[in-house]
Formats: structure tokens, C-alpha cells, sequence
């Protein structure tokens, strides 16, 4: 009987992390395509390699975003290793955007190397420095270090929804209602003779300026 159960609890855990990314991904677009957009561009577009960085949680709007811009640029993102990293690695590669697993507690040293090799490999790479676990709008060094250390500018991505659901966890997730207004405003930084204190502080300052 025991086992039974478990064999149960374990089928329909595998079914959930199948269907789940393609509910999500589903609904994603939906809710996208209903959005009064407007794009503000702070700095023109760039086609150019980057290190991409947007808050945990902007995770629903933000790939949609990047993948509006830069169709065609292969790109991989860094992915905690904690639980929720598996769902959130599935519903990127809908985007086309695969998975470097690992954070700054976990795999750190082994995501740097492979995301240093990604970019050797002219790939693009998504951040959350606030991620897996916070604090919310924390910066980690992750995205900095990068930058400084690869000289790739970074693209920041952030909106602003007038309707909007909060969640209440951590980074209290966000998700604008369907056929609300989303203002998405899009700024390129160069962090070329700058601290990474200073290029910390100043990333932060940038992306809090138009986020909810």
C-alpha cells in the first residue's frame, strides 16, 4: 500500500513537471498578445552579444520581452538548481533559451565556467541577480562579474503594468492581467572602468528605476 502510494505520488510529480511548462508557456503568450504595449527605448537597440538581466520576478514578462527584440540570438540563461530552476529551464527552451544550471550558493563555479564558455561560443546570457532565493532586488555578482570580466554590455529589461496580480512569495512574482498596459523600457550599460561595488549599485539603480 505504501509503495502504491508513493508510486502514485511519483507518477503524477513526473505528469505535473511534463504538462506544467506547456501550460505555463501557453498561457504566457496568451497574455502577452492581449497587452497594450509600448516599448521606450532608453539607448537604440543593439544586435550585439550581451549579458541580459531582468528580476526574478519579472520571469513572466521578461524572456517574451528579450525574445521580442533578439529573435535570432542563441542565448542561454543561468538556472538555480533549487526546485523551481527544472520548471523555469523548461518554460525558457520554449523560448529557445537553454538552461546553464547553477547559482551563487550552488554550481557556482561550474555555471561561470560554462557560461564564459557560452560566450566564447558568442551567446547572449540571461541573469536574475536576485535569484533563486533573494532577497528581492538583491544584486548578486553574478551579472557584473560577467560584464566586467567579458566587457559585453549589459541589456536591462523592466516594465511597468497598470493591472497586475502579486504573488506572495519571495519575489512576489508578478503577472499583468490581460489586456492591461505594459510599458517596457529597455537601457544598455558598459561597465568599462568601474568597480564592481559601483557597477552593483549602479545596475540596481537602473533596474529598480521602472519596475513594480
Amino acid at each position: 500500500m505504501i509503495f502504491k502510494k508513493k508510486w502514485r505520488k511519483k507518477f503524477f510529480k513526473k505528469i505535473s513537471a511534463t504538462i506544467a511548462p506547456t501550460i505555463i508557456f501557453i498561457l504566457m503568450r496568451l497574455f502577452w498578445f492581449s497587452y497594450r504595449k509600448k516599448y521606450h527605448f532608453i539607448e537604440p537597440l543593439i544586435e550585439e552579444q550581451c549579458i541580459a538581466v531582468s528580476w526574478h520576478g519579472e520571469l513572466f514578462i521578461s524572456p517574451q520581452v528579450y525574445r521580442s527584440l533578439r529573435k535570432k540570438q542563441i542565448t542561454s540563461a543561468i538556472i538555480s538548481q533549487h526546485s523551481d530552476g527544472e520548471l523555469i529551464a523548461k518554460v525558457l527552451k520554449f523560448f529557445n533559451i537553454l538552461p546553464l544550471r547553477g547559482s551563487s550558493n550552488k554550481g557556482a563555479r561550474q555555471v561561470l565556467i560554462n557560461s564564459l564558455k557560452a560566450i566564447k561560443e558568442k551567446q547572449s546570457i540571461l541573469i536574475t541577480p536576485d535569484g533563486p532565493k533573494g532577497p528581492r532586488h538583491s544584486m548578486s555578482d553574478g551579472a557584473v562579474a560577467l560584464a566586467i570580466k567579458t566587457k559585453l554590455p549589459i541589456m536591462v529589461v523592466s516594465y511597468l503594468a497598470n493591472s497586475y496580480w502579486q504573488l506572495k512569495s519571495w519575489d512576489k512574482f508578478t503577472i499583468p492581467k490581460p489586456f492591461s498596459k505594459v510599458d517596457i523600457y529597455y537601457q544598455v550599460l558598459r561597465l568599462e572602468n568601474i568597480s564592481k561595488d559601483e557597477a552593483k549599485k549602479h545596475l540596481k539603480s537602473v533596474m529598480n528605476r521602472h519596475s513594480i
